[in-house]
Formats: C-alpha cells, structure tokens, sequence
C-alpha cells in the first residue's frame, strides 16, 4: 500500500510539472517577436525568438510579426488640381519597428494604416496635376509616403515605401490624349520630313552646280536613270529628248536649205541672196508632223563635222562655208 501511494504521488508530481511546464513555456519565430503581460502590465522587454519561459497564469505572451507587409490601398476616385477625374490605387509597405507600440498604442495597426492610406492618397489626388500622376510619379510617392508616416511613428511602424500602382482615366479623356500624342507624332514627321527635303535640295542645287560645269553629266545621269527604270518589266519609259539636239537639226535643216536654194540660183544665174530669199519664200510651211516628214536630213559628213554643244553660230558659219564650198564646186 505504501508503495502504491508513493508511486501515485510521483506520477501526480510529474503530471503537475508538466502541465506547469506546459503553461510557462513559449516558443516565438525567428520573424515574430514577444510581447509579455503580467496581470495586464506590459512588460518592456521583448522577447527574442526561441523559448520563452513565463509565469504560469500571471504571464501572457502576445506574438507581433516583424516582417514587411504588403497591404493594398483600394482604389480611390478625386479630382486632380487641373479639374480631372481620376480613380487611383496603390501599395504600401510597411513593417512593425515597436511590437510593444503596435500592440498597446493602436487596436488593429493594419486596419489604421489602411484607413490613412486611402485618405493619404485621396488627399495627395486634389494637390497633384494629371501629367504628375502619369509620368512624374516619384515626388508624389514621396509625398504620400510622408503623409503615412507621420502618423504610424506613434504606432511603432515603419513606412518602407509607397507605391502608385495604376490611374485610371475617363473614356473621353483617353481620347483627348489620343488625339493630342497623335498630333504631336504628324508634327514631328512632317518636321523630320520637311528637315530631310531640305538637306536633299542643298544636296541637289550642290549637284546641280557641278553638272553645270559638265554639261555631259547630265547626260550620263539621265543614261543611269534610264538604266534603272529599265530594270523594272512592267513599266513603261518616256524618253525626253535633248533640246540642243533639236537646235541642231534645226540648224542643220537651215544650212542645207541654204545651200541648195544657192545651188539653184546659181545653176538659173539668179544671186546668192536673192535665191535663198526666193528659196524661203517657195519652201512650204506644213504645220506639225507633214513639215517634219518633208524636211530633208543634211548630209551624214555635215553632221558628224559638227557637235551638239557648239553654239548656234558657229554651226551656222561652217554651214554657210560648206555651201559656197558646194556651190563653187557646182559653178
């Protein structure tokens, strides 16, 4: 019988230590930290991650988390400075620097750090201008973050950043926008393009300069142009002809008209002068293709004698020599 009881009061000693032990020790997470309240008093020390010992039934242990939370701002609708309606939305992240301000100074630290979020950001709407929330959004995230902050020192916690995340804009507004990069782009291609057309002109005149020099360059530009729309099958080319090359069969023609009509009358024994007078006033005048089909081509050595880029008079002179030439030949 003795033995029996001393067992049994081992074993209830044994199960009272445990369930004391069991009352009295704690384990925090290396991110949590530990609050303890004795009979309702806060202590100040904070426990540190790992096992905790307390007293049984006068200690309380509350867990605060340490790490960077990220809570969503909902999105708020205001009116910019510049009398715009816009809806936006962001993101703070914060984390708790006093877990014994976090759970003494404030009821719910996240719900009141949501709540001046969403005023905050309200508030910074009306002070700020449309194109500061589309392109220039770091001063206003600064700004809001300041606004936050202010009041969660109190609170122990500790605004990491703020962030903008979106703005949404009105329909009408969006196309107004539309209309206004789409303007801007047609100004600057028609800038660019009016830039380029001007360089390609002082280019061209450079080049116009040059072939004036060389008159038959010009010729072996418009030979390589010919050259490259021939290269294509389906196109059809139009030739131009050369003006010189035109005053020189019109002289030619003149010269060989002279000299045949000095032939004439030097054969009827009528004067040089009076012949090719008479000659001019016989010659036909047949307007448009029927003239070019009845003129006669001078002879080949009188057109190889001579070039298209001699002047008119000069051709003109050696034709009037090689008449009389021909027509003492004929006396």
């Amino acid at each position: 019988m003795v033995v029996d009881v001393v067992v049994g009061v081992i074993v209830a000693v044994l199960l009272l230590t445990a369930v004391v032990g069991g009352l009295s020790l704690r384990v925090v997470q290396q991110f949590q930290r530990g609050v303890v309240f004795r009979f309702g008093r806060v202590r100040d020390e904070v426990r540190d991650p790992g096992l905790v010992a307390l007293l049984p039934v006068a200690d309380r242990l509350r867990r605060v988390n340490v790490q960077i939370v990220t809570l969503p701002i909902p999105a708020q609708e205001g009116i910019t400075r510049d009398n715009v309606t816009v809806r936006v939305d962001a993101v703070v992240y914060f984390r708790v620097e006093d877990p014994v301000k976090a759970i003494v100074n404030v009821q719910d630290y996240n719900f009141a750090i949501s709540q001046v979020a969403q005023t905050s950001l309200r508030s910074i709407i009306g002070k700020s201008e449309l194109d500061d929330l589309l392109a220039n959004r770091e001063p206003i995230n600064q700004g809001l973050e300041l606004m936050i902050d202010s009041p969660a020192l109190g609170w122990g916690i500790e605004i990491d950043r703020v962030e903008i995340k979106d703005v949404a804009l009105p329909e009408a507004m969006k196309r107004s926008m539309s209309r206004q990069a789409e303007a801007e782009r047609e100004r600057r291609a028609r800038i660019i393009t009016a830039d380029g057309e001007f360089q390609a002109s002082a280019r061209l005149s450079e080049a116009a300069a040059v072939m004036s020099a060389t008159p038959a360059a010009l010729q072996l530009r418009l030979l390589q142009t010919v050259v490259e729309v021939a290269a294509e099958k389906n196109s059809t080319l139009v030739l131009p002809f050369p003006v010189e090359l035109l005053r020189f069969l019109d002289s030619a023609t003149e010269t060989h008209r002279r000299g045949v009509a000095e032939r004439d009358g030097a054969e009827r024994g009528v004067d040089g002068a009076d012949a090719v007078e008479q000659g001019t006033a016989q010659a036909p005048t047949l307007p448009g293709l029927e003239q070019m089909e009845q003129l006669e081509l001078p002879p080949l050595e009188e057109v190889l004698d001579h070039s298209p880029l001699d002047p008119p008079e000069r051709r003109e002179g050696g034709g009037e020599q090689g008449s009389g030439e021909q027509g003492d030949g004929g006396t």
